[in-house]
C-alpha cells in the first residue's frame, strides 16, 4: 500500500538563475579574490585594535593593503548583505531585504556575471545554507559549491547546514589547483570564499576551543583567520598573489548581548553594522590613477555596496548602470584636489533591517549614518553621537532635534534615490525544508508581516519586543534540538504577552506536532493561519496535523489551500494524494500524485504512489511506466522494486517480476 502520514515530509526545490548581461571592454589583467567572513565584528580583529585575539593573516593582509576603519553593512543578515555586495545595489532596488522567499533577479548583473562575461573563470565556495544557490547568488559562477541537503528533518544532521572553514578552504584551494591552475590558467579567475565560522553557536575546533575557552566567538574568528592564511599562502606560493585584487570583509557584525540582542538581524546598531573591510590592490592597475602614496587606513565612511564597483574599476571593467554603490579607488589613492574628496568624508550611509517587520509584524528599522551621527528611524526614533558614545547608549533625539531632522531628511532622500519602482527580487515559495534549516542556523524563518517596503508607524517598536524575540529564538533552539517541552513553556510565556504572535503560535504548533499531540497542533496552527491568511507553510503543516488527527476532510481542504498559495510545494500535492487515497478517492488521488511529480519530476515516491494508484485502477501500462521511473530514481529502495514486481505480475510479465523481487530482497528496506 502507499505510505500514509507517518512523518512530516519537507520540500526541496532547486532553482537556477540565468546569467545577467553587462557590457565589458577589453580583457582584464588581474585576478580577483573575495573573502567574506560571516558575523565578523570589526572590533574583534587584531588590526582594528583588538588585543585579545590573534589574527595574523588578516592583519598581514591589512598591512599589505588598505584597511577601512568605518565600513558598514547595508543589512545585518547574511543573504541580503551579500546581495548588496555582489550587485552593488540596495534592497530597495534588488528586493533582497531578508532570506525568506526571495531570490535575486536574473536581470541583475552581479560581480560574477560581469567578470565571467569579461573572460574570467568564476568559482565560489559557500559555508552555509543561507547562501544556497536557490537564492540566486550563483549567477555568473562556473562553479558554485553549496551542496546542502534540505530534504531530511531530523536533529542529527543540523550541522550539515553549515560547513567548517577548513572544508571551505579545502574546496576553494582544490578548485584553484585543479579547475583553474591545471585547466584554465590562461584565463583570469574570480574566487569567492565564504567562511561561516564566527556565526552563533560558537564552537571553535582545537586548539582554538582551548585557547579561547572564555571567548568562543573570538576562537571562531581565529580559526577563520587560519583559513584565510591558507588561501593567501597558496596565492603567494603559486606566484598569483602579486597579480590579484583581494577583498576581505565581514558581512555583518554580532551584538554579543549589546542592547539586549544576542546575535544579529533584529537591530541596526553598529555592533552588527560595523564590519572590517580590507582591500589589497596590485601595484599596476589598468587605469591610471594619481601618482600619490597609497593610503593604508581610511577613516571615511564606506558601505559594502561599494564593493562591486570598486573591484570592477580596479580590473578595468565598466560598472553596470544599475549599480548604486561607488568605487573606492580614489579614496585608496587619494587626490586631495579632486572635487569629490570632501564629499567622501561627509558621506551619509544607509542601513536597514526588515526582520522584525517580515517575520513578526513589528516595525522595520532604517537608518542614516555619517562620521559623527547615527540616526535610526523607528516608532521611537534614535540619534547617537558616535564620537562621544560609540556604544550607542544615550539617545540624543530630544536634545538635538535639528540634527535628527537633518539625518531623517537624508534617510528619506536615500530611500527615494535608491528605490526604482518595483523591486527586482523574484518571490519563491517558502520551502518547508529550507525554513526548518534556517531555523537550525538561528534564523527565524516565519512569514507574519506585510509588504516589506510599506512602512507603518502603528507597528510595535522592536526596542519594546527584544525580550519576546530572544525568547522565541531560544524556543527555536530548544525545538531544533528536540527539547520540545522546554520550547513549549517558553512560547507559552511569549503568547501571554504577545497573543497575536504568528511565529509563537506557528512554532508551538510544530512542537505539539513533533510530540504527536495532533489536536493541540491543529489548534495552534489554525490560530496561525487566522492571523496570517497567506502563510503557505503554516497551511501545509496544519494540513499534516489535521491528517494525523484524523480530520481527513479538513486536511484535504487545507492542503488544497496550500497549493493555491504555493504551487511549488510538491509535498503538499503528494500528501494530498495520500489523503484522497485514505478516502478511497482514486481519481483525485492520482491527479494529486501527478501534480507532485510535475512539480518535482525526481520525486521517486511520487512516481511510486501514482503507479500504485494506477494499478488499483487497472491501468497496467501506465502503472508500469511510473513504477519503472520510481525504480530508476531510487534503485536502493526495496519497496520500489516490490511495487514494480506487483505490477509486472499483474501484466503477466512473470520473469521480469521475479527479477524485481530478487532485487528487492537485495536492498535494505526503505525507512517508512
Amino acid at each position: 500500500m502507499v505510505p500514509t502520514f507517518r512523518r512530516l515530509i519537507l520540500v526541496v526545490m532547486a532553482l537556477t538563475a540565468l546569467p545577467a548581461t553587462a557590457q565589458t571592454p577589453a580583457k582584464p589583467a588581474l585576478n580577483v579574490v573575495l573573502i567574506t567572513i560571516d558575523t565578523l565584528r570589526a572590533d574583534h580583529v587584531g588590526c582594528y585594535g583588538y588585543r585579545q585575539i590573534k589574527t595574523p593573516n588578516i592583519d598581514g593582509l591589512a598591512a599589505d593593503g588598505v584597511r577601512f576603519e568605518r565600513a558598514f553593512a547595508v543589512v545585518p543578515v547574511t543573504l541580503p548583505s551579500h546581495s548588496s555586495m555582489l550587485t552593488g545595489t540596495y534592497p530597495m532596488l534588488s528586493g533582497m531585504h531578508d532570506f525568506s522567499g526571495n531570490k535575486l533577479s536574473p536581470l541583475q548583473p552581479t560581480l560574477a556575471s560581469v567578470l565571467k562575461q569579461a573572460g574570467y573563470q568564476t568559482g565560489a565556495v559557500i559555508g552555509a545554507a543561507v547562501l544556497d544557490s536557490r537564492f540566486g547568488l550563483n549567477q555568473g559562477f562556473d562553479f558554485y559549491y553549496d551542496h546542502f541537503e534540505f530534504s531530511r528533518l531530523d536533529e542529527a544532521n543540523l550541522d550539515e547546514m553549515e560547513r567548517p572553514g577548513n572544508v571551505v578552504a579545502d574546496v576553494a584551494l582544490d578548485w584553484l589547483e585543479k579547475d583553474w591552475l591545471a585547466k584554465n590558467s590562461q584565463k583570469k579567475f574570480f574566487l569567492w570564499m565564504h567562511l561561516y565560522d564566527p556565526h552563533f553557536p560558537y564552537h571553535p575546533p582545537e586548539p582554538y576551543s582551548r585557547e579561547y575557552a572564555a571567548q568562543p566567538y573570538d576562537g571562531e574568528i581565529a580559526f577563520a583567520d587560519e583559513q584565510v592564511g591558507r588561501l593567501l599562502r597558496f596565492l603567494k606560493e603559486k606566484g598569483i598573489y602579486q597579480n590579484t585584487v583581494i577583498v576581505l570583509c565581514g558581512d555583518h557584525g554580532e551584538s554579543l548581548g549589546e542592547h539586549g540582542e544576542k546575535t544579529h538581524g533584529f537591530f541596526i546598531y553598529n555592533a552588527t553594522m560595523h564590519v572590517p573591510l580590507i582591500i589589497r590592490l596590485p601595484e599596476q592597475l589598468p587605469r591610471q590613477l594619481p601618482e600619490k602614496t597609497v593610503a593604508r587606513t581610511l577613516a571615511d565612511p564606506v558601505s559594502l555596496v561599494d564593493l562591486m564597483p570598486t573591484v570592477l574599476e580596479a580590473v578595468g571593467l565598466q560598472v553596470p548602470s544599475q549599480v548604486q554603490g561607488r568605487s573606492l579607488l580614489r579614496e585608496i589613492r587619494p587626490d586631495p584636489s579632486a572635487p569629490d574628496a570632501q564629499a567622501n568624508h561627509e558621506r551619509t550611509l544607509y542601513g536597514e533591517t526588515f526582520l522584525p517587520r517580515i517575520h513578526f509584524d513589528w516595525s522595520e528599522l532604517r537608518g542614516s549614518e555619517n562620521t559623527k551621527y547615527h540616526f535610526i528611524d523607528a516608532p521611537r526614533p534614535e540619534l547617537y553621537d558616535l564620537t562621544k558614545d560609540p556604544g550607542e547608549t544615550h539617545n540624543l533625539l530630544t536634545e538635538k532635534k535639528a540634527v535628527a531632522e537633518e539625518m531623517r531628511a537624508k534617510l528619506v532622500a536615500m530611500i527615494r534615490d535608491y528605490s526604482a519602482g518595483k523591486e527586482l527580487a523574484e518571490k519563491t515559495g517558502l520551502d518547508p525544508a529550507l525554513m526548518e534549516r534556517l531555523k537550525s542556523l538561528g534564523y527565524a524563518g516565519f512569514s507574519g508581516g506585510g509588504e516589506p517596503t510599506v512602512s507603518s508607524r502603528d507597528l510595535p517598536d522592536p526596542k519594546d519586543r527584544i525580550a519576546a524575540y530572544e525568547l522565541i529564538s531560544d524556543a527555536i533552539a530548544d525545538s531544533q534540538h528536540g527539547r520540545y517541552q522546554e520550547s513549549i513553556e517558553k512560547l507559552k510565556s511569549v503568547i501571554q504577552s504577545e497573543p497575536n504572535s504568528v511565529p509563537a503560535h506557528y512554532m508551538q504548533g510544530l512542537n505539539y506536532y513533533r510530540l504527536k499531540m495532533f489536536p493541540e497542533a491543529v489548534d495552534e496552527l489554525q490560530k496561525t493561519v487566522q492571523l496570517s491568511p497567506d502563510y503557505a507553510l503554516a497551511f501545509f503543516n496544519l494540513g499534516m496535523a489535521q491528517a494525523h488527527a484524523g480530520q481527513m476532510d479538513a486536511a484535504i481542504t487545507t492542503l488544497q489551500r496550500t497549493l493555491q498559495l504555493d504551487a511549488t510545494n510538491f509535498e503538499a500535492a503528494y500528501n494530498l494524494g495520500v489523503a484522497f487515497l485514505q478516502r478511497k478517492q482514486l481519481e483525485p488521488a492520482a491527479e494529486a500524485f501527478r501534480q507532485s511529480i510535475t512539480i518535482n519530476p525526481e520525486l521517486a515516491r511520487g512516481h511510486r504512489a501514482l503507479g500504485e494508484t494506477l494499478l488499483y485502477q487497472g491501468k497496467l501500462d501506465e502503472a508500469i511506466t511510473e513504477l519503472r521511473r520510481a525504480v530508476e530514481l531510487a534503485p536502493q529502495e526495496s519497496i520500489m522494486h516490490e511495487s514494480l514486481a506487483k505490477a509486472l505480475t499483474a501484466k503477466g510479465l512473470t520473469a521480469e517480476a521475479d527479477e524485481e523481487t530478487r532485487r528487492a530482497h537485495q536492498q535494505q528496506p526503505a525507512p517508512q
